[in-house]
């Protein structure tokens, strides 16, 4: 079960600005984190409606199509054990940001596994002008691996309460093994910026310190 989101314009907006404020052009890669129960993908994809706004190019990718084979994956929860991090990088991010070194005409792809035919996805390349964003969601992409990649990142958080009312889990035990792993590499420290959705109708910006 994922928590479902829906973000406010205003907030996305608000974002937004933060991110043009250090990155106001060039090849820009935004990542939208969070725990795996949280459905990142709807907040991605209302945050690049925002930023494409402007008038930039704006891309979107999922951690979740870039997978390993099932038959590879670690374990039977989502950890970084089923993560494709070398396509990852060789079929998107490397050309992405590449490409504006080179030739607005180097191409990158968007998806490198099929999930539902656990094999490798079609290859279908696109090309991005000097000036784009891509955004990607998913769990886990402020490991250690992965978070020197993002230019700007917002990671996703809910209350402990709102975890426990899950299935098979409690107020003592809100967090699954994996999700506190994770949570020990810090990857709150790592984002730009934290989101409280637990009110999916009413995300709230939260500030810390360590952000």
């Amino acid at each position: 079960m994922r928590l479902p989101i829906t973000p406010a314009n205003t907030l996305l907006r608000e974002l937004r600005a933060q991110l043009r404020q250090h990155q106001p052009a060039g090849r820009v890669l935004v990542a939208v984190d969070a725990l795996p129960v949280v459905h990142t993908a709807a907040f991605a994809d209302a945050f690049a409606a925002i930023i494409g706004e402007d008038g930039a190019a704006v891309f979107r990718a999922h951690a979740d199509d870039f997978l390993l084979p099932r038959a590879d994956r670690a374990g039977t929860e989502q950890a970084p054990g089923w993560f494709d991090e070398e396509t990852f990088r060789r079929v998107l991010i490397d050309p992405f940001r590449s490409g504006v070194h080179t030739s607005a005409t180097t191409g990158f792809q968007l998806q490198g596994w099929d999930a539902r035919r656990d094999q490798p996805a079609e290859a279908r390349w696109v090309t991005a002008p000097d000036d784009a964003v891509l955004v990607v969601d998913g769990p886990f992409l402020n490991s250690p691996q992965l978070r020197g990649i993002w230019h700007f990142s917002v990671w996703l958080e809910c209350s402990d309460a709102v975890l426990a009312a899950l299935p098979g889990r409690s107020i003592d035990t809100p967090y699954t093994r994996v999700e506190l792993a994770y949570l020990r590499e810090q990857p709150v420290a790592r984002a730009s910026a934290l989101v409280d959705v637990s009110d999916p109708a009413r995300p709230v910006q939260v500030f810390r310190d360590s952000c």
